[in-house]
């Protein structure tokens, strides 16, 4: 008899559809032993009312995926859907169109800290549920050949705040981390096991 876990033995019978183009959301939520298909969302471009508070931006884009999503849910079907912001003070800081912008992120990130909070909204045919967590981020003063060296080298114009925590500019000069990892990666994976067991 096979040994399942307790999130493979709760999500057995159903499809898992992850709605994201990150391979490191696919990679921690297969790490889980979940098994699951992706799919893109297509004709949203992520705004979002000025009013909304910051704290509740990351969940609101999440929600407003989820229903994008081009087919309907069948009754065995859970679509996840995610998205990550990084802030700075009151600024939120998106995914840079050019070189320039990544490096001036990158300035202004560095001997700061700053916020990561990555949402996750569960839906299925019936309801939704969404849910948001937060880390806080320090850097170590970087030096502007440091920032250099990792822009020309990772080109991160797909990360909000211009860096990936997992390639070298987190080995290398982020000071500490008050929170989960994963939420700054791109998937709370604790939190998300636990609302999966109870979805």
């Amino acid at each position: 008899m096979e040994n399942l876990s307790p999130i493979q033995n709760k999500l057995k019978d159903k499809k898992i559809i992850l709605a994201s183009g990150s391979p490191r959301r696919r990679e921690l939520l297969g790490e889980l032993g979940i098994e699951f298909t992706t799919a893109k969302i297509e004709g949203y471009d992520e705004s979002y009312p000025k009013e909304i508070p910051t704290s509740e931006i990351a969940e609101y884009i999440c929600r407003e995926k989820s229903l994008h999503y081009s087919k309907e849910l069948t009754e065995n079907e859970i679509l996840i859907t995610s998205d990550t912001i990084v802030v700075l003070g009151d600024e939120i800081m998106g995914k840079p169109a050019s070189k320039e912008e990544a490096v001036k992120m990158l300035r202004e990130l560095s001997g700061k800290s700053h916020e990561v909070i990555t949402a996750v909204c569960l839906r299925d045919c019936n309801h939704t549920v969404s849910f948001s967590d937060s880390t806080k981020v320090t850097f170590y003063p970087l030096t502007d050949s440091e920032i250099e060296y990792y822009v020309d080298n990772y080109k991160p114009y797909d990360k909000a705040g211009s860096y990936a925590i997992q390639e070298w500019i987190g080995l290398s000069g982020v000071e500490s981390i008050e929170g989960s990892v994963y939420t700054v990666i791109g998937l709370p994976v604790a939190r998300l096991y636990r609302e999966l067991l109870s979805f």
